[in-house]
């Protein structure tokens, strides 16, 4: 039989859920003080997903990198994989809040956005150093 202890994020109250896969199949799911905790405890069981938060590199910007997130929660299974296709992801300035910077990332249903707008560094280089 498979189970785990879970700590509900809905709320603050933070309950302590145990779930447990009965052998014909069905969820046991107790500790849970609402609705809301039962639904998060069996999705957590059943196929953990996380909004995914990072940077990826930006060029043209005062900065070297943008912050973005997933705009729906991805696989937690699907983290690393994401983590590492960002790491070869570059772009280029302006960037606004709320830009789509990568479409169905890994052809999942979840994109990347910006979390920040950057805009392009007109800042001179030999200028900037005076």
């Amino acid at each position: 039989m498979e189970e785990k202890e879970i700590t509900c994020i809905v709320c603050p109250t933070g309950c302590s859920i145990h779930v447990k896969r009965l052998e014909d199949g069905t969820l046991s799911i107790e500790g849970n003080q609402c609705k809301r905790g039962y639904d998060y405890a069996e999705t957590e069981f059943i196929e953990p997903k996380r909004i995914l938060a990072t940077t990826i590199r930006i060029e043209m910007a005062k900065v070297p990198l943008v912050p973005v997130r997933t705009d729906e929660p991805v696989p937690k299974e699907k983290l690393d994989e994401i983590l590492d296709f960002l790491a070869n992801i570059k772009v280029k300035a302006p960037v606004n809040c709320g830009d789509v910077l990568v479409e169905h990332v890994l052809g999942l249903d979840a994109n990347i956005i910006a979390t920040r707008t950057l805009g392009v560094d007109t800042c001179d280089k030999i200028a900037c150093e005076i």
